[in-house]
């Protein structure tokens, strides 16, 4: 394990920018063969894509965590420490997308870029995770910017998985839907010697995918939604044998738990009830015989009732049934169900039971079991529905820009301002920024910002005009510096973008991720 990256500030959210160029400016890299630094890594197939978004609730969003090392940068700036980033160049910019189009209107305030959201994904532990990101232009209107940092993991070499931008996120809301990753473009002196002045990548995502609302279903519609990839939820409640009674005789889920030697009784006692009583995997399995169901508290065969007088021996199988779990819920479980984790990353327990027949008593538990499911819709490219900003290389230090981000964890001294659920914004003049060996940080610019980690990935914007809420890329957020070590974050650094990086993002800003099947 690299000690570097493990000291990071990653905590400011990385975030991806999607972009949509105007075709002209990209028509002669549309053929051109990629920059001879650049690293392209495809992230997961259009297959995958509507899996990957139904991942991402509502709960995971806000139960996400920022991509947080173990500690962030404290670097003194001092004039013989200060980094000393350089053109390579003329310089140059792509102008944003709909430039010349319909304003937010006057405000007093500042009119915040609906370009700017979260990137999620999962990190190598198997953990949800966030940073900040950009929609940018692109030819194809798929385009996101964000820190290289939280897309790739040069601990492992290879990017995270499940990775999506949701633009304009707001306390767990997607209001343009979710964009899952395709590609991911990357400097190979980042991927490779994990270089800070080379911190970021430039994303090629799907078409943004909305969730439906949520609706209930009987168990074997949601079986057959989530075994396709589906997303879906269980819920069990203990209820009365009453309401057990009357909710399985409309063909609901139900279990009963705490049966007694003295509770149960034989197949054809007069008014036994059939009920399921868990076993492990391995158990159900060795019972040999058909596989039973169970309605209105009596046994059934392949949809059919049976008269009492054909009611299978006690301990004889009845069907199983599948939930999809959080992670959480995943490792704190401990009884006698299936645990799995399938190839889409969805954490899975499968529960196995066996007819018991009990005659009706108060020592007994009712368990009814609900199940809902979610549905996705395609919702178009991304440029198309929030924009993209534009692009800058070459710029000469000293110019005013914003930067925009979700900055959430506390200062150094444990003051915590930010919440991380709602976008905020800093305004400053770049200058170059102190020089931090750790991340061989030796020439990025900063401005001076009191964000906190969380706010990584969220773009530097030249020129930003409120009222149409755009501006020209000019950097991502990479790291949060104490610059006075008075524990407080003080700058927010970029790598410079010069025409290294104008190659790469050229480059990616022509890539077609295609369609997404139907």
């Amino acid at each position: 394990m690299n000690p570097r990256v493990k000291r990071l500030v990653l905590p400011l959210g990385g975030a991806l920018v999607v972009t949509s160029m105007i075709g002209a400016s990209f028509s002669s890299a549309a053929q051109a063969a990629p920059d001879p630094d650049a690293k392209t890594t495809a992230l997961t197939s259009s297959g995958n894509a509507k899996a990957i978004a139904g991942y991402w609730t509502a709960s995971k969003l806000k139960s996400a965590t920022t991509y947080l090392a173990d500690s962030t940068v404290s670097a003194k700036l001092t004039k013989t420490g200060a980094a000393r980033a350089a053109a390579d160049g003329k310089p140059g910019v792509v102008a944003p997308t709909g430039e010349g189009g319909k304003t937010a209107g006057v405000s007093k305030n500042l009119n915040l870029p609906i370009t700017v959201g979260k990137v999620f994904f999962i990190d190598d532990k198997g953990k949800e995770r966030w940073c900040s990101g950009s929609s940018v232009q692109s030819k194809y209107r798929n385009l996101v910017a964000t820190a290289g940092h939280c897309v790739y993991d040069t601990d492992t070499n290879k990017p995270f998985n499940n990775f999506v931008f949701i633009p304009g996120y707001y306390q767990g809301k997607a209001p343009w839907g979710i964009y899952v990753g395709a590609k991911v473009n990357t400097h190979d002196d980042f991927t490779v010697y994990e270089d800070y002045d080379y911190d970021y990548a430039f994303v090629n995502v799907y078409n943004g995918i909305k969730q439906q609302p949520e609706k209930e279903v009987d168990y074997k519609t949601y079986k057959a939604h989530v075994d396709k990839g589906g997303v879906g939820r269980e819920t069990s409640t203990n209820v009365d044998f009453e309401t057990y009674d009357k909710w399985t005789q409309k063909g609901g889920l139900g279990k009963v738990d705490n049966v007694s030697s003295e509770d149960e009784v034989g197949p054809q006692y007069n008014g036994a009830l059939a009920v399921a009583s868990e076993t492990d995997k391995w158990t159900w399995e060795k019972v040999t015989g058909e596989v039973y169901g169970l309605k209105d508290d009596k046994v059934t065969l392949k949809g059919n009732a049976l008269p009492q007088a054909s009611w299978p021996k006690t301990g004889s199988k009845v069907e199983s049934r599948i939930e999809n779990v959080t992670k959480t819920e995943y490792d704190a479980y401990k009884g006698p169900g299936y645990k799995k984790v399938d190839a889409k990353g969805n954490y899975t327990i499968t529960y196995y039971y066996v007819v018991k027949y009990i005659k009706k008593t108060a020592t007994v538990k009712y368990v009814i079991f609900r199940h809902y499911i979610s549905t996705v819709a395609d919702a178009g490219r991304l440029g198309d529905n929030v924009g993209g900003q534009g692009f800058s290389w070459n710029q000469k230090l000293g110019k005013k820009v914003f930067t925009f981000g979700y900055p959430t964890a506390p200062h150094l001294d444990g003051d915590k301002p930010y919440s991380g659920q709602t976008q905020k914004w800093c305004y400053g003049t770049t200058a170059a920024a102190p020089v931090v060996s750790a991340y061989k940080a030796q020439e990025q610019q900063a401005i001076k910002c009191a964000f906190t980690p969380g706010a990584s990935g969220g773009p530097f914007l030249l020129q930003y005009k409120s009222s149409k809420r755009t501006g020209y890329l000019n950097g991502v957020v990479s790291l949060t510096i104490d610059s006075d070590k008075n524990g407080r974050y003080d700058r927010v650094t970029t790598p410079y973008f010069n025409g290294d990086t104008y190659g790469i993002y050229k480059y990616a800003a022509n890539l077609w991720t295609g369609k997404l099947p139907a």
